[in-house]
C-alpha cells in the first residue's frame, strides 16, 4: 500500500494563502490531510536575480491516483507563475495510517 502513497510539496509567500490551499485540498478530498511548516528564508534564482523570500511549504499526503487532480488543483488555486511541484514517494509507514490516507483521499460517492 505505501507505494500507492505520496507527498506533494508547495510553497507560497503568504501564510492566509498556505491555509487555503491546505484546507481547500483536504475540503476537496484531494489529499487526506495538509502540513503547513513553520514560515521560512528561501534564497532562488528568478528572471536573472537573486531573490529571496519569506514562505510556507505546504506538504499534502494523497494518492497516486489523486495526485494529477491536486495537482491541477494546486497549479490553478496558486499565486505563483512557477509554483513549486514537487512529489516524494512514500516507501513505508504504518498501515493504519496508510490505508486510512486512502480513504481521505477518495472521493465520497453522492447518494
Amino acid at each position: 500500500m505505501a507505494s500507492d502513497i505520496v507527498i506533494a510539496q508547495t510553497t507560497i509567500d503568504d501564510e492566509e494563502r498556505a491555509k487555503s490551499l491546505a484546507r481547500g485540498a483536504v475540503e476537496n478530498r484531494l489529499a487526506a490531510c495538509a502540513h503547513i511548516d513553520q514560515a521560512f528564508t528561501a534564497v532562488y534564482r528568478w528572471k536573472n536575480a537573486i531573490e529571496t523570500a519569506r514562505e510556507w511549504r505546504i506538504s499534502y499526503k494523497t494518492t497516486t491516483v489523486r495526485l494529477p487532480e491536486l495537482q491541477a488543483w494546486v497549479s490553478k488555486e496558486h499565486s505563483y507563475e512557477v509554483p513549486e511541484w514537487i512529489t516524494l514517494p512514500v516507501t513505508g509507514g504504518s498501515e493504519a495510517y496508510l490505508a486510512w490516507v486512502v480513504e481521505e483521499s477518495t472521493p465520497q460517492s453522492a447518494g
